[in-house]
């Protein structure tokens, strides 16, 4: 396996063994001998050669050779036919241009069942963001000029013990947000890719036997990397002193690389989960098995993904900073202050969910078109054929 545009030649192995849908959010037909996903009978014809309309010794035109046609546009090379587009993604291997166009569409075209999701669930947020902020929020202590290193030291670990406090509910509200964003927008993303609407009533009934195990995946990733980022760092700060922040300096950059290697490797994880009814460790394993080959690319557009939400967000949290600011007169956290960039929260969130979650489903789909020759099942789904 390799990065590079196109897909495997047909006949090839799935890159997995696990019992997966053939077609994103529908349930697969039962295998007759038990075995994985399998490639569509129905396989593109190998490509012959046929000589020019007017037989072989046509006179070559003038200003071109008869052997070098004009291009044209196609997903197969020069003749082809373009391949079919019944949503909002070509059926055929994506680009990183439309993965992210992609995502924008299905946001643009399904705008009310998206926002009919994501805004409720961001307003739920931040609201008990706004009270987690107003009342459990920590304070940089207050130390005098001559304070001893033993007084530096009790202050320090109150501040990261009341640090501790107000993460724990921020981290949980933002994880099960994200659960339950992530698993309704995959219904719908993985509808768009066939241009189909889905009603949140609709999406609901599909996602909601899977939140359990979406919510066990959510967390086991992030604690995994904590926990193994702590081992790493372990021996170093036991150790103390100077050569113990060195030693905990290497193991946490060691610690950093490998938890980046395993969260993109592991990326899919959610899609599969959803889309093929995959247990957790099958889910997990699905994933590993997709990204093997690509995970430079996974990772490349992943990262993109979250610098351009990064950049957007920014850009709309200025205003309603600004905002706040002058009607509040600085930046504390009172009721106004923190009620205007609330607000500001939600219109970010609404916005920012289905992007994420739908790159998430695009990179899982062009995986699959790469690998599995999936867009043969598509365009069979998009046709109405089961044959």
């Amino acid at each position: 396996m390799n990065d590079t545009p196109g897909r495997n030649t047909p006949g090839s192995a799935p890159s997995d063994d696990q019992d997966g849908s053939a077609i994103p959010g529908q349930p697969s037909a039962p295998e007759p001998d038990g075995s994985g996903p399998q490639w569509s009978k129905d396989q593109p014809p190998a490509g012959r050669w046929s000589p020019p309309p007017g037989g072989p010794n046509r006179p070559q035109a003038p200003g071109r050779a008869w052997g070098n046609p004009p291009p044209q546009r196609g997903w197969g090379g020069y003749g082809a036919p373009a391949a079919p587009k019944p949503g909002v993604i070509p059926l055929r291997p994506l680009g990183v241009g439309e993965i992210l166009d992609a995502a924008v569409q299905t946001l643009r075209r399904y705008w009310r069942t998206v926002l009919a999701v994501t805004v409720p669930v961001a307003v739920v947020t931040q609201v008990a963001l706004v009270f987690v902020q107003r009342y459990l929020s920590a304070e940089l202590p207050d130390l005098h000029a001559d304070a001893t290193p033993t007084e530096q030291l009790e202050a320090a670990s109150a501040y990261l013990r009341a640090s501790a406090t107000e993460l724990a509910p921020t981290m949980l509200v933002s994880v099960a947000a994200s659960v339950f964003t992530s698993a309704l927008l995959t219904i719908v993303v993985s509808r768009a890719i066939l241009g189909r609407p889905v009603t949140v009533s609709e999406a609901w009934r599909e996602a909601s036997p899977r939140l359990p195990q979406l919510l066990v995946l959510s967390l086991a990733l992030p604690l995994g990397a904590g926990a193994l980022a702590f081992v790493a760092m372990l021996p170093g700060l036991l150790l103390g002193g100077a050569g113990g922040a060195t030693l905990a300096f290497l193991g946490g950059t060691a610690a950093f690389v490998a938890i980046v290697w395993l969260l993109i490797r592991f990326g899919l994880a959610s899609p599969a989960l959803m889309l093929e009814r995959q247990g957790i460790v099958a889910a997990l394993k699905r994933s590993a098995k997709l990204v093997d080959g690509s995970w430079w690319r996974v990772f490349g557009i992943t990262l993109l993904t979250q610098l351009l939400i990064m950049v957007f967000t920014m850009l709309l949290t200025i205003p309603f900073t600004a905002v706040a600011f002058a009607v509040d007169g600085g930046f504390e956290l009172t009721w106004t202050y923190l009620s205007i960039m609330a607000v500001g929260g939600i219109v970010t969130s609404s916005l920012t969910y289905p992007i994420a979650a739908g790159v998430s489903v695009f990179l899982y789909v062009d995986q699959r078109i790469r690998r599995e020759a999936l867009d043969l099942e598509l365009t069979k789904a998009a046709a109405g054929t089961d044959d």
